[in-house]
């Protein structure tokens, strides 16, 4: 099949361009991170889950923009982007709907009540990464409610020194501005930081600042990020961690939601959260983590455009968030508890004004006291004031086969709780469902792991069943001339998918080298079973990915690093398209500069509704960090 859809003569060119895993630094090293799964730690060499991570060396390599770019080059992972240049995406896992995934910052959620149109709405700074985990399958045992397919956890980096920090960049498709009739389509920005260590304290501040005026007609963005992290730790058994982040994200909407009436579509959304979170060791076997949070949010849409008010809405929300997480480690394994609480509100010219609240608690266990054999088994008792009790249990074994190889076996389940806008939206072209259920699921998941120093590769198999399946859906044809049929959520029943996940990283050269030289490739089959009845439309049901290759190479010499991001995607009900990037750049002492040339091949695709993605695109930029 691949053969049919990418040219030999494309696929051979950037299979000698380079070598290496975007994905992956020294495989030694991605072993020991430590997965904060809330309330138990976990080294990623000993995870039973299906976890992916993507590194800060991988983030500062990659020819990507924006972390809904970075996402595209995780396996399982589907981003579709409505908006290039970060402006907007929807992201989904293994064939999930894009509000079956929760987001989180730190542990914390700031998934969107709303719709979840906005999650990817985030004003962190690729600079102030760490690491991005990527937990697939249900997670309601580790991160709550709204984990129903996984979650996709961002972890900013812990700040060792001092330093002042900049960026700019600039690109363009050289084609022809159909708006203005004058000028290219082109995007640039501006990034500017600063980080304070003083000992006990430290302190990041990011701003940032970036626009295009496209790539088509009316899609021109405009957005501006603050971001602040900082960290107080008294001594080694106790640390207070803070941050708060605002973004103002503007953008033309052309085609976004309702195609093809909306082509002079705008919209701002503006995004502000905050949270205090601490540790404390009690003892050497008890430690406990409390947090609060909160999440406001501003989405502004104009239909027929900013010159008039006719087909305007207005959507306020805000999620408040408490939390408690604790660990009591025993010679024969370690204990997890946990309580949460979530208070949402929404005011809004479409949905209305509602509330609600939501109260879980954890229990979970892990050890390692059988010999070859980890365990880790819990459950997560949900209580919500719209929908009642639930409870979702959940089980990770793995067997040390050898000392390589691993088995693995992860069986877990979660909801998914209808949004506001499912819930209660009254639009023309959308009518919300009051009388919604939340969606539950159960998937197990079993395969095999290699690990060594130079190799990390895995094959699984999973299923997954969602019983009380929300899909949004509309009558085929039957309306008077120029009536519009609206599309209207509900529980249409079973959604079942079975899937296939592999993938294999292999470091090519010693990690002691000057040239290195590293290499990924994977591969995912999703098989989705969804009920459609007859004579009707579906809004999401049929829009994940069947098939998604992925194939990452880097190769570092002295000063030099060349990558290239390579992507094949083909949709149940989209045409299948390849998609290579390439990075070249060179570090002069504290300078770093770097080409990008994106969507190489100048293929024409569409990732959600009806928005064409950019064509070729050309940027140069320059990164300058001092110390001091």
């Amino acid at each position: 099949m691949l053969n049919k859809k990418i040219p030999l003569t494309q696929l051979a060119l950037l299979l000698t361009i380079a070598s290496s895993s975007a994905q992956m630094k020294d495989t030694t090293a991605l072993n020991e991170v430590i997965i904060n799964q809330n309330r138990l730690q976990i080294p990623f060499s000993k995870q039973s889950k299906n976890i992916q991570i993507l590194t800060q060396e991988d983030i500062q390599r990659l020819p990507n923009r924006s972390i809904n770019e970075l996402l595209t080059n995780i396996p399982g992972v589907d981003v579709r982007q409505r908006g290039p240049f970060g402006s907007q995406a929807d992201i989904s896992i293994d064939g999930g709907s894009f509000e079956q995934t929760a987001i989180l910052l730190n542990g914390v959620k700031i998934t969107d009540p709303q719709s979840a149109h906005h999650n990817m709405n985030l004003p962190v700074p690729l600079e102030a990464i760490e690491r991005i985990e990527i937990i697939r399958g249900p997670a309601a045992r580790i991160f709550g409610i709204n984990t129903l397919t996984g979650a996709i956890n961002i972890v900013t980096k812990k700040i060792e020194s001092n330093q002042i920090s900049a960026q700019v960049y600039g690109g363009s498709s050289f084609k022809d501005n159909e708006q203005t009739k004058t000028g290219k389509y082109y995007g640039k920005g501006v990034q500017l930081g600063a980080q304070f260590n003083t000992g006990q304290t430290n302190h990041g501040l990011y701003f940032g600042h970036e626009d295009s005026n496209g790539q088509r007609y009316n899609t021109a963005s405009n957005n501006n990020k603050l971001y602040y992290d900082g960290t107080y730790q008294p001594n080694e058994s106790n640390q207070i961690k803070a941050n708060f982040g605002y973004i103002d994200n503007q953008f033309g909407a052309n085609g976004y939601y309702a195609a093809p009436t909306d082509k002079e579509a705008y919209e701002q959304v503006k995004t502000a959260f905050t949270s205090i979170q601490s540790k404390h060791q009690l003892n050497k076997d008890l430690s406990i983590s409390p947090r609060i949070s909160n999440r406001y949010n501003e989405d502004e849409y104009w239909y027929l455009g900013k010159s008039t008010s006719r087909g305007r809405s207005k959507h306020y929300s805000n999620v408040f968030g408490a939390e408690v997480n604790a660990a009591l480690e025993q010679h024969y394994g370690t204990f997890g508890l946990g309580l949460e609480s979530r208070f949402e509100r929404i005011n809004s010219t479409a949905i209305g004004s509602h509330s609600r609240e939501n109260y879980g608690g954890y229990l979970e266990f892990k050890t390692e006291a059988i010999a070859k054999l980890m365990l880790n088994a819990g459950a997560y008792v949900n209580y919500n004031s719209k929908f009642g009790w639930q409870v979702f249990p959940g089980l990770d074994l793995g067997y040390n086969m050898t000392e390589h190889w691993k088995f693995v076996l992860s069986a877990g389940s979660a909801q998914r709780i209808p949004s506001f806008t499912d819930l209660y939206t009254n639009q023309t072209a959308n009518i919300g469902n009051p009388d919604l259920t939340s969606e539950n699921a159960y998937q197990i998941e079993s395969g095999v792991k290699y690990l060594s120093e130079r190799i990390v590769a895995q094959v699984s198999y999973f299923h997954r069943k969602i019983t009380d399946f929300i899909d949004w859906q509309k009558t085929e044809g039957g309306a008077t001339e120029g009536a519009v049929i609206p599309w209207k959520p509900s529980n249409i029943g079973k959604n079942t998918v079975d899937g296939i996940n592999t993938s294999f990283r292999y470091q090519l050269s010693d990690p002691t080298a000057s040239t290195k030289y590293y290499t990924t490739i994977s591969y995912n089959y999703l098989n989705p079973k969804t009920t459609i009845n007859d004579g009707m439309h579906s809004k999401y049901a049929i829009e994940n990915l069947r098939h998604q290759v992925i194939l990452n190479f880097t190769l570092n010499h002295k000063n030099w690093m060349l990558t290239t991001a390579n992507r094949f995607n083909e949709r149940i009900s989209y045409k299948s398209y390849f998609i290579a990037d390439i990075r070249a750049a060179y570090q002069f002492s504290e300078l770093n500069v770097f080409a990008d040339i994106q969507n190489i091949f100048d293929k024409s695709y569409i990732e959600a509704a009806a928005v064409p993605m950019p064509g070729r695109w050309f940027s140069l930029g320059a990164k300058y960090k001092f110390n001091y």
